[in-house]
């Protein structure tokens, strides 16, 4: 009997549901839809409207003894105002697509110089100058620097896996040389279309790259005030050497933007949600590609198989860990032990998923030093 009546109800209610017009299915499918896709998205068109389309103060965090804001954020009325995303690009997931697929970049036409490191790597020196643009515009130009000019030199140290030739890089070193400042780029070590030469690849640890690069153009060019602006991995590095070298720096000024700062902490928060696990994936398709161009080299230095079969950031920064130990090694033997604790010490804070073979070796090493 109570099959009977339970079988009853679930008739009369595929009845009703029957009588329901498609539309309205459809309909809640799309809001359900949108709904997913506004939080997937992290839209905030919504709070704009409700804001008046005014736009949010944007937020500072300093320390209210820091000369650095008295003396350059106080003064920069675009951090003091309010920020109001395009209406159609009301996401941070959209713009970055955006720029990726739509965004045209400038056109600009590189001086690439080849400059050695002492350990026998190869970095890419791309240089756009203000004379460049001069001579875009008719005037005559011989693409050089006098060791006297005084004009201010950028150095630029690009995010993980970008070299000069991304969107973001051109848009940023177009907009400095308009404003008559000479850029440099400094691509990491195999990028670029260069070759590795040596058994040293870069990583958010390696600072000794743009050391050597800064002192360099010091040296060079000494009447022309040096700064640096690094994105996003880039400006771990640029962040780590301004540390490591305080007042000594020869560099007059520098931005950071969008450090991931903690490593561990931002490797572990990008695989959270469903839309940042796609970022993850996305970093991790690039290293691998990074791996593909230089086999031959990493064949030698890393499990090539691990490589190959890996499908987030965090384990393709563990399985690099064998190439950030070599080249602890090469420091040791060549240069000072200090240094190889250094880089020691950041690969141990970005490898705590390696496997006990690994973490071994670090021991060992520590042991040595």
């Amino acid at each position: 009997m109570a099959t009977a009546v339970e079988d009853s109800a679930a008739e009369l209610l595929l009845r009703a549901a029957a009588l329901v017009p498609l539309e309205r299915y459809a309909l809640a499918a799309l809001v359900l839809a949108a709904a997913f896709l506004y939080r997937f998205l992290e839209l905030h068109v919504l709070g704009d409207l409700l804001r008046g389309l005014r736009g949010g103060r944007v937020a500072l965090t300093f320390h209210p003894d820091s000369q650095v804001y008295h003396r350059v954020a106080a003064k920069c009325r675009s951090l003091h105002g309010r920020y109001l995303a395009t209406p159609w690009l009301a996401s941070p997931h959209l713009q970055t697509l955006f720029l990726g697929i739509w965004g045209i970049p400038p056109s600009v036409t590189y001086r690439r110089q080849l400059y050695t490191v002492r350990d026998g790597g190869t970095i890419a020196l791309d240089w756009l100058l203000a004379s460049d643009r001069e001579a875009a515009d008719g005037s005559s130009c011989d693409g050089t620097i006098s060791s006297d000019d005084s004009t201010p030199i950028v150095v630029v140290v690009p995010g993980l896996t970008s070299d000069s030739t991304a969107a973001y890089v051109k848009h940023l070193v177009f907009s400095m040389v308009s404003n008559g400042w000479n850029v440099v780029v400094g691509n990491h070590r195999g990028l670029g279309g260069i070759s590795i030469t040596s058994d040293c690849f870069y990583n958010g640890g390696w600072t000794e790259d743009i050391r050597e690069v800064v002192n360099y153009l010091h040296q060079k060019y000494p009447e022309a005030p040096l700064f640096t602006v690094g994105t996003s991995l880039g400006a771990n590095i640029l962040v780590k050497y301004l540390g490591e070298e305080g007042e000594s720096t020869p560099v007059a000024g520098a931005a950071s933007i969008c450090s991931p700062w903690d490593l561990l902490v931002t490797s572990r928060f990008i695989s959270r949600k469903l839309v940042q696990r796609c970022y993850d994936k996305a970093l991790a398709i690039g290293l691998k590609g990074y791996a593909k161009l230089h086999q031959p080299v990493l064949a030698r230095l890393a499990n090539w198989e691990a490589i190959t079969s890996v499908c987030n950031v965090l384990t393709c920064w563990s399985i690099f860990f064998i190439v950030t130990w070599s080249i602890a090694v090469i420091i040791e033997i060549c240069w000072s032990q200090k240094r190889a604790v250094i880089i020691l010490s950041f690969s141990l804070l970005i490898s705590h998923a390696l496997p006990g073979n690994l973490t071994i070796m670090q021991l060992v090493l520590l042991q040595s030093t």
